[in-house]
């Protein structure tokens, strides 16, 4: 028990690692709040190692740590958008065993971004905020493209090694 709170531990500590790093880079797309999206590397392998609520609470712990610690209000209620819409597109595809851990975080990557979107709406009240639509699908594929590899990367490098073993899957869960 106290060895898997450590490992989920862990795995916050990264993602939060990650999400620091990824603010240090100085990368300028022209359009705000397109970024690689590190953090999720952790969120998608916890998916795929741990129960789908320690994965969960791994991301939200992330969110909001990373929130309070380097963000604003808004920055928070972005990130917390796009989180719960991307890890909630990721859990259902993962459960479905019909995409690849790449495909699964491609959806995660374009559902972040769809999230984000909903509650820049809801804040603005502005259409034109639509207009970002395309880029950041663009982006989010881009993106989760990257971070899909990484992350089976990452998992099969796990399987040689005793951290983090694979929940077993439950009857009909794939």
């Amino acid at each position: 028990m106290s060895r898997h709170v450590a490992v989920m531990g862990i795995f916050v500590a990264l993602a939060m690692i990650f999400s620091y790093i990824e603010a240090l880079i100085p990368l300028n797309f022209g359009i705000p709040g397109v970024k690689a999206g590190l953090a999720n590397l952790i969120v998608v392998a916890a998916l795929y190692r741990l129960k789908p609520s320690e994965a969960f609470l791994i991301s939200m712990a992330r969110i909001l740590l990373t929130g309070l610690l380097f963000g604003s209000g808004l920055s928070l209620l972005y990130s917390l958008s796009g989180g719960l819409f991307s890890f909630a597109v990721m859990y259902l595809l993962k459960r479905t065993g019909i995409c690849s851990v790449t495909g699964v975080s491609v959806a995660g990557g374009v559902a972040h971004n769809a999230g984000q979107l909903l509650a820049a709406y809801a804040v603005l009240r502005s259409g034109s905020i639509w207009y970002y639509a395309p880029v950041l699908t663009v982006a989010g594929v881009l993106a989760g493209t990257l971070i899909g590899f990484l992350s089976d990367r990452v998992l099969r490098a796990a399987d040689k090694t005793c951290i983090a073993e694979p929940v077993p899957a439950k009857t009909g869960e794939k």
